[in-house]
């Protein structure tokens, strides 16, 4: 792929060659590769960053803040770049990116790298964003399948590089006088400034500028709706969700929404999400199933690495490789589709046959338990990657060929900010379902396995009795304290488990596998709502001019 200096403009039709296609996908795919690796790095590493820091039971809270403010930053980015241009604001969100990747590294407590992970995510709100909204103004829906194989390959890059590197890091005690777990978010630094340097050489797109006005007050009652909802599905477990900050969290929350509502109404055609979207059938089946597919692809997967690591025992590199079932998966049938798409131009099944493959994955997980074999997680993984690339791209598609041609970057930033919403909602309650549970089914697992003769011999063993953790172990689940003493450490640090004799260890991986396939369970549930949504689909044709095309062809209208 060439990475030329060349500016690549468009043709006076506003069409681009195939060649200047590439030369400004170079630039684009190294800002997605940056928010890619950066996915797949700290999600590989978050259970080594959480045992560090002593917090894995609040992890939800580093992954939910960057997700909220990349999710509310998400629509913005797209009004700003009708606005000012998206390389513009293209650049900005790496550089910002980067910026928040620093501050990471530095955090001494997990609340203090959910308050970075939070400015973060301001950057990569609109590095997702933007790409897909330049894509959609240079190349038709039609057409755009047939790149699909260079997102596709990147992603899959990233996801083989995210875990080998993320694994190496979280690994090491300490590299270059630095705890090997701050170098997750510091190798962005390089990478990102790489992007920075590339993107300015080759994203020559041209900018038909839109004088829009920003819904200020939209954003305002976005974040005062998604804040309170998802602390108290963070903290609901806690409080207990009829405990009087419960039910504020829920007032301000449901306040916030009625704000929402009618400041989106008041803004018209500059709303953040303009509501006459929802009067488009297609868009709005597009939407509501985008909010429940994030739910079960952000929700489901973010426990996969934790099942490898803690029940299995898996280092952090080892477990990123076990996730490559699901990534090929992902990979094949995204690619298949788009050139299925690209030749004939039908699209309304991939997303419908892909919900059902979500369901049928999710379900197959829920089956899982501490002891089955990997190469079944893997098949089910297998399943679960294929479902999710037969829905993601052609999604976009629907969404983006449902509107006019002026609008790509609402439909983008649309496309994208409904799947984080419901992303941010799905990890924020499976992870609370997750720790929520695992206390009571541990001690279940514990009364289970007290009955083996295994059990019995081993807690009469004078070798692990004289072992200071095992032997706390023992004393800890027969006389339980009011902290719940080791049943309560090792939902802050898990890497106790490892440390324990494997049949003290056994019951503590059942508690955790069955906390763990009860959420992919609700989560296949989730899956089964976005198959019925999917059903109301109407046929869409997906438009054969790019949208700059078409903006051009307005222009020069009499």
């Amino acid at each position: 792929m060439t990475t030329s200096a060349v500016p690549a403009q468009p043709a006076e039709t506003g069409e681009y060659s195939h060649a200047q296609i590439l030369t400004i996908l170079s630039g684009l795919m190294m800002g997605m590769f940056l928010g890619a690796l950066d996915q797949t790095i700290v999600s590989t590493a978050i259970r080594t960053i959480a045992d560090d820091l002593n917090g894995l039971s609040v992890q939800a809270w580093v992954t939910t803040a960057y997700l909220i403010t990349s999710t509310i930053t998400t629509p913005i980015y797209g009004k700003l770049g009708d606005l000012y241009g998206r390389k513009k604001l293209f650049m900005f969100s790496i550089t910002v990116f980067i910026l928040g990747s620093a501050l990471c590294s530095f955090a001494s407590s997990m609340y203090m790298l959910a308050a970075f992970r939070a400015f973060q995510g301001l950057g990569a709100g609109g590095l997702f964003t933007l790409v897909l909204a330049i894509i959609g103004d240079i190349v038709s829906p039609r057409e755009r399948a047939r790149y699909t194989g260079y997102f596709m390959a990147m992603f899959g890059t990233s996801s083989v590089l995210g875990p080998v590197v993320g694994g190496f890091f979280a690994g090491q005690g300490t590299l270059l006088g630095v705890s090997g777990w701050r170098w997750v978010f510091l190798v962005n630094v390089p990478i990102g400034i790489a992007a920075l340097f590339v993107v300015a050489r080759t994203l020559h797109v041209h900018h038909h500028r839109r004088e829009v006005r920003i819904d200020w007050w939209g954003a305002t009652f976005l974040v005062v709706t998604l804040v309170p909802l998802l602390t108290v599905a963070e903290q609901g477990r806690e409080w207990g969700w009829g405990d009087p900050r419960s039910l504020t969290a829920y007032v301000v929350g449901g306040l916030g929404l009625v704000g929402f509502v009618v400041a989106e109404a008041r803004m018209g055609d500059a709303a953040l999400i303009p509501l006459r979207l929802f009067r488009i059938r297609a868009a709005a089946v597009t939407i509501s199933a985008s909010v429940i597919v994030g739910m079960a692809m952000f929700g489901g997967i973010m426990l996969l690495p934790l099942y490898m690591q803690i029940v299995h025992g898996a280092s952090p590199m080892v477990s990123g490789f076990l996730m490559l079932p699901m990534v090929l998966g992902m990979m094949t049938a995204s690619i298949g589709s788009g050139q299925v798409i690209s030749r004939t131009g039908r699209i309304r099944l991939f997303p419908i046959v892909g919900s059902a493959l979500v369901v049928v994955g999710l379900f197959l997980l829920s089956q899982v338990g501490a002891d089955t074999w990997l190469p079944l997680v893997s098949g089910s993984m297998f399943v679960l990657g294929l479902g999710l690339g037969c829905c993601m791209q052609p999604l976009l598609l629907i969404l983006q060929s449902a509107v006019p041609p002026t609008e790509i970057g609402v439909a983008s930033s649309s496309a994208t900010f409904f799947r984080q919403i419901g992303g941010t909602l799905g990890v924020a309650i499976f992870l609370s379902i997750l720790f929520g549970s695992v206390g009571g089914n541990i001690q279940s697992a514990v009364r289970a396995d007290a009955q083996t003769a295994a059990w019995q011999q081993t807690v009469r063993d004078p070798e692990v009795r004289a072992d200071p953790l095992d032997g706390a172990v023992i004393d800890s689940l027969q006389h339980p304290t009011a902290d719940g003493g080791v049943l309560g450490q090792v939902q802050d640090d898990s890497s106790i488990v490892d440390r324990m004799d494997p049949v003290l260890a056994h019951p503590f991986k059942v508690g955790f596998a069955d906390s763990m396939a009860r959420v992919f369970l609700i989560a296949s549930g989730v899956g089964v709502l976005a198959f019925l949504i999917l059903l109301l689909m109407p046929a869409v044709e997906l438009r054969a001019t790019s949208a700059a095309a078409a903006a051009r062809s307005a222009d020069v209208a009499p």
